[in-house]
């Protein structure tokens, strides 16, 4: 996918969970190359905030689900978080 500005990214849909929440988003990556790993994000020092799109909220404790077009995440928060398999 290419933004306005000509700089190529993919989107990969992720998993985060905090103490109380899981959240399923999707994260923009460099296509290739340098940062263009989900855990390389995850590992970025300089970033303290996740921003993810698409994203649905669930408790973990059960209960219906909500859905924002974009959210950011405080990666203190975050017990775990991984990638989910294309297609899921």
């Amino acid at each position: 996918m290419e933004e306005a500005t000509g700089v190529e990214h993919r989107i990969e849909r992720v998993v985060f969970e905090t103490d109380r929440l899981r959240i399923v988003g999707d994260v923009q990556l460099p296509p290739e190359g340098y940062q263009s790993r989900f855990s390389d994000l995850l590992n970025r020092e300089d970033l303290s905030f996740v921003p993810l799109v698409n994203v649905e909220v669930s408790p973990l404790a059960g209960g219906e689900a909500k859905r924002y077009p974009f959210l950011t995440l405080g990666k203190a928060h975050v017990l775990v978080a991984y990638p989910l398999p294309p297609g899921e």
